[in-house]
């Protein structure tokens, strides 16, 4: 579909999903990824910075469907009055403006009544007079024109009304117009917007905006301001960046509570970076940026990570209270062993319909389960073999 568009003349175009641009619009006002907003007050020179922006993005890896919003193009009648010639004539730019507005645009002429219905009575040229511009320029203009004749009783010259043709006194030009006029916090906008695809929002940002800053620059009363789904992804980000070390705080709290002990709340807290280090590197071997849900999806690792290290710790108390630490260890981990790879397997099998899936939402499902299933792999591996020998090395009994 974009090869065949490509040739078409005129027309500005992007491609996006119906959801996914109503999401937008209703995020920051634009329908796609990425929107850069310039604000000020002329229109040409905020158009002059929109297109030299939108050229920088187009070089920048990942961009996509990069368009200026359409703000100019509209076609105006603009009438240009002779003043110098309408004050040799004694005419007033009022005259003339009233004769325009009444001819093209109606003015009240009275009300008719129907009953308790009233309705008022437009005069203006017909649908057919108004989009001819020979008949506009002909259009009549009355006024009243002082004789040489003067009463000598009364003191009083006598005045004849005539009248001149509209492009006497005006020329008539059609020119472009504004197409739209946007405003965003009672400032002028125009704005740049461009999808982004092969690459991450964030780093696509950050090179945009590296090149634009070095590129641009604005006069004083302009700005620039970035929106679009990259705005949801700094919100995000930031809501981010107090949840997860309270959720991971809780989670610590809870092993605590659970052991009654420091020491065995870190041996568990110890399957959290080894279960992201299998979750990145999924992400990595298929190709799949980190994005808000792959960062939920790191959060729901991180749960079944500690619950795998949870059961296997408190098997091996139970052991230690009857045998030796070696051999605590050993039939506590062989006792786990298959619940462990058990609650590993069922999880993993579970999100395999979301990674693979291709269908409404797979951009949401797939960083999601590509990152609990690769964590599970590793973690899993942690709980097995990592655990017991933090166990053995750092147990109490075996430092006294």
């Amino acid at each position: 579909m974009e090869a065949a568009v490509q040739n078409v003349i005129g027309h500005n175009y992007e491609f996006t999903q119906p959801i996914q641009m109503r999401f937008n619009e209703l995020i920051a006002g634009v329908r796609s990824d990425v929107a850069v907003k310039i604000n000020g007050d002329d229109f040409d020179v905020m158009n002059n910075y929109a297109n030299q922006i939108a050229g920088i993005l187009r070089t920048v890896p990942g961009a996509a469907d990069v368009k200026v919003e359409q703000t100019t193009g509209l076609p105006m009648l603009d009438f240009k009055l002779n003043r110098d010639k309408m004050a040799r004539l004694g005419l007033n730019v009022s005259d003339v403006l009233n004769v325009i507005s009444i001819a093209i645009g109606g003015r009240e002429a009275g009300v008719v009544f129907e009953g308790d219905r009233r309705f008022d009575i437009i005069v203006k040229l017909p649908e057919h007079y108004r989009q001819n511009l020979e008949i506009i320029q002909n259009l009549p203009i009355f006024f009243s024109k002082p004789l040489l004749k003067i009463d000598l009783i009364s003191n009083k010259s006598e005045e004849k009304i005539v009248s001149i043709p509209l492009k006497e006194v005006a020329e008539l030009v059609i020119a472009d117009g504004p197409n739209q006029i946007s405003r965003e916090n009672g400032k002028r906008r125009i704005v740049v917007q461009a999808n982004v695809r092969g690459t991450d929002m964030a780093s696509f940002v950050s090179n945009a905006q590296s090149k634009i800053d070095q590129t641009v620059k604005l006069p004083s009363g302009y700005w620039l301001e970035w929106g679009g789904q990259f705005k949801n992804l700094v919100e995000a980000k930031e809501r981010l960046s107090w949840v997860v070390p309270i959720c991971f705080f809780m989670i610590f709290m809870l092993l605590f509570a659970a052991l009654n002990s420091v020491r065995g709340a870190l041996f568990i807290f110890t399957a959290i970076p080894l279960a992201f280090t299998g979750g990145i590197l999924s992400l990595w071997l298929r190709g799949i940026p980190f994005s808000i849900s792959a960062a939920v999806g790191f959060i729901a690792l991180s749960g079944i990570a500690v619950l795998n290290g949870l059961v296997m710790v408190t098997t091996i108390d139970q052991h230690l209270q009857k045998e030796k630490l070696e051999d605590a260890i050993i039939g506590g981990a062989l006792t786990r062993l298959r619940p462990v790879l058990m609650t590993a397997l069922v999880a993993s099998l579970g999100f395999i319909p979301m990674a693979i899936s291709t269908g409404t939402g797979a951009e949401v499902q797939k960083p999601l389960a590509t990152v609990v299933i690769g964590g599970l792999i590793t973690s899993t591996l942690l709980t097995l073999l990592v655990i017991p020998t933090l166990y053995k090395i750092f147990s109490p009994k075996k430092i006294s």
